[in-house]
């Protein structure tokens, strides 16, 4: 007969949960099984992973990914609505400042079982559902990257670098004459003047 005893081992003593992305888990990966049973359930997701985990490697990603997104299950696919955060550097494409901002972005997507051959195909674009696994990674991927593509701005009324002498005009005004003459209209020009 075995005998059973109580594990000398403390609750503090256990190792820590490893984050996402670290030891065994991959990062984003959501079991879809549960949610195709029964149409109209509902999951949260709330996580952060590291932006290479899932292979964003990008000068201006100065940190981890935010991920609040709720998934509801339809009857021929998954839908998911949210928001990713991440933290964004660079210069302001008008005065040429550092810039550091957080950039949020809502998504909206849907996730569906690949077509089998003689199936109609998708009406919807969607992601694929893959031996009942939703991979959330590329559609982070592809979300953060179209976002921190953009230029960012300082401020959305920065007027930037003065085209002549190069001062910065949110600082200090110049009088420099930045009217544009292109000289294939001077003729034109000169009969309008007449």
């Amino acid at each position: 007969m075995t005998e059973l005893r109580r594990s000398d081992t403390s609750r503090s003593d256990r190792e820590a949960p490893t984050p996402a992305g670290k030891g065994g888990r991959l990062p984003l990966l959501v079991n879809a099984v549960e949610l195709q049973r029964t149409p109209g359930a509902r999951k949260h997701i709330s996580e952060v992973v590291v932006a290479r985990d899932i292979g964003v490697d990008h000068p201006a990603i100065a940190g981890d990914i935010e991920v609040e997104v709720d998934l509801e299950s339809t009857l021929d696919d998954i839908g998911l609505t949210g928001t990713l955060a991440v933290a964004r550097t660079g210069h302001c494409r008008r005065c040429l400042k550092p810039v550091a901002d957080v950039v949020t972005i809502e998504v909206d997507e849907r996730y569906a079982e690949p077509p089998r051959p003689g199936d109609a195909p998708l009406v919807i674009e969607s992601f694929p559902i893959k031996n009942g696994q939703l991979d959330l990674r590329p559609m982070v991927r592809d979300e953060v990257l179209l976002a921190t593509e953009e230029s960012p701005l300082c401020r959305p009324d920065c007027p930037g670098l003065c085209p002549i002498c190069g001062r910065d005009v949110s600082l200090e005004p110049c009088d420099c004459d930045i009217a544009l003459v292109d000289e294939r209209w001077s003729v034109l020009d000169q009969l309008r003047n007449d």
